[in-house]
């Protein structure tokens, strides 16, 4: 009887008992770190490291036009194409078109194989002219009025490019066009890729303009031209937003739109009786002209062309 009371009453060598329906989990002890981090644990200082002994996988190859590129600065080639548009020719799609129709030489000969690969000391003309790949520039003016947005002018009228005197070295060329009559914000480039990308109808920037009115628009036209029902004779006019602009009377309009067809904001307004006394452009696919005045012009930063670069 004594016996069984101190085998009942020592517990030292037996195992605890589990309460029945719940896991069996380590206790927690005060030297035990979190396994999450917390709030105030603060921002990691690096990426974390991991061990492993198996080894790393290999990346996926590179494919595309980015392989072209990669390829062409390992052993100093570079796509025809590429050196076309590089020079401010055409875009790469079209500087094919170029090759196939037999209008560029290397060397001397004419090529009409697409995806042939240069040199930089070739000898590659276009239209007879020697062309060498330049550095891309980017270049942002505010456009005054009175200037043709056009390289060359047979007329011999001013042009935009007179604004320039002779002070950029690289062959630019403006993106879109602008009236002579309007002014604003007005791109150059070398870029035949950004170029077009810029002015396709697929990708179409996105263009601010300040419009001034000899008479005060309508409540009804207003409404009408924000339901982009207003049709002229080269189709309807899609308009992404259209708006008195504050503090303004209402000959004073701000519109917004993508498509970029001739003439487009003027030839809206006087399809509905309107005449057009001033024409702004107060943005171009996200670049505005704040701190230029009339005329003047400056290269973009790398925020900016990287901007450009995202749009889709």
């Amino acid at each position: 009887m004594n016996q069984r009371r101190a085998r009942n009453t020592d517990n030292t060598n037996r195992k605890p008992q589990r309460a029945k329906g719940k896991s069996e989990r380590p206790e927690k002890r005060e030297n035990d770190k979190p396994l999450r981090a917390r709030k105030d644990d603060g921002p990691r200082t690096g990426p974390a490291k991991f061990k492993s002994n198996k080894p790393y996988k290999s990346f996926k190859k590179v494919k595309g036009r980015h392989a072209e590129d990669l390829q062409s600065s390992r052993d100093g080639s570079i796509r025809l194409n590429k050196m076309l548009a590089t020079a401010g020719i055409a875009s790469r799609r079209d500087a094919d078109e170029l090759i196939k129709a037999g209008l560029v030489t290397v060397n001397g000969k004419v090529v009409t194989e697409l995806g042939i690969k240069v040199m930089p000391t070739d000898d590659v003309r276009y239209g007879g002219t020697r062309i060498k790949a330049e550095k891309k520039v980017y270049v942002l003016m505010n456009k005054p009025k009175g200037f043709i947005t056009t390289v060359e002018d047979p007329k011999a009228r001013k042009t935009v490019m007179d604004l320039f005197a002779g002070r950029v070295a690289e062959r630019i060329y403006p993106v879109g066009r602008l009236d002579r009559g309007t002014t604003g914000v007005l791109l150059f480039t070398n870029d035949g890729d950004l170029a077009k990308k810029l002015t396709h109808p697929s990708h179409g920037a996105k263009k601010i303009y300040h419009v001034v009115l000899d008479k005060p628009l309508t409540n009804a036209d207003l409404n009408l031209i924000a339901s982009g029902e207003v049709e002229l004779e080269d189709g309807k006019v899609p308009v992404d937003a259209v708006s008195y602009i504050p503090e303004k009377s209402k000959t004073n309009i701000g519109i917004e739109l993508h498509i970029g067809r001739n003439r487009i904001v003027r030839r809206l307004f006087e399809h509905l009786g309107y005449e057009v006394t001033k024409l702004d452009r107060v943005s171009f696919a996200g670049l505005t002209k704040k701190n230029l005045s009339r005329g003047q012009w400056r290269h973009l930063n790398q925020l900016e062309l990287n901007n450009l670069r995202m749009l889709r």
